[in-house]
């Protein structure tokens, strides 16, 4: 079976990879920030969840979603917001898993970007779109 490009299973094959850079990115700085710099795992949660959110942005815009167009003022308030929204769901279920379920920050952040990853697709993929 060969692959339409720009067919829905391309797109979210696409946007798989794309979240696959995006965690690692977000993961290393986590770790960096964390065990490296010396800043709390929440407040190291934040900037890299924020820095692979805007790169997660750029590479969605070029490799992802495709026929999109120039973005309109809206459609950017729709992906910070969904971005926000985003960040709220990590920062609780990162804050969760380690405060009460005992689990090392990094394997929470694991946990955390599932539970996010769902949430993501969906708006980003409505807020590029400007449905």
């Amino acid at each position: 079976m060969r692959l339409q490009r720009g067919s829905r299973i391309d797109e979210v094959l696409r946007f798989g990879i794309v979240g696959g850079v995006c965690f690692v990115v977000d993961f290393g700085l986590l770790y960096i920030l964390t065990d490296r710099v010396g800043l709390h795992y929440l407040w190291s949660s934040a900037v890299s969840f924020t820095v692979a959110v805007a790169l997660n942005y750029w590479l969605c815009l070029r490799f992802v979603f495709f026929n999109v167009g120039r973005q309109t003022l809206r459609q950017a308030i729709l992906f910070v917001a969904t971005s926000a929204v985003g960040l709220l769901l990590n920062q609780f279920s990162l804050w969760l898993l380690v405060n009460f379920f005992a689990l090392h920050y990094l394997v929470g952040k694991i946990v955390a970007t599932a539970v996010v990853t769902i949430w993501n697709y969906v708006t980003k993929r409505r807020a590029v779109r400007g449905l």
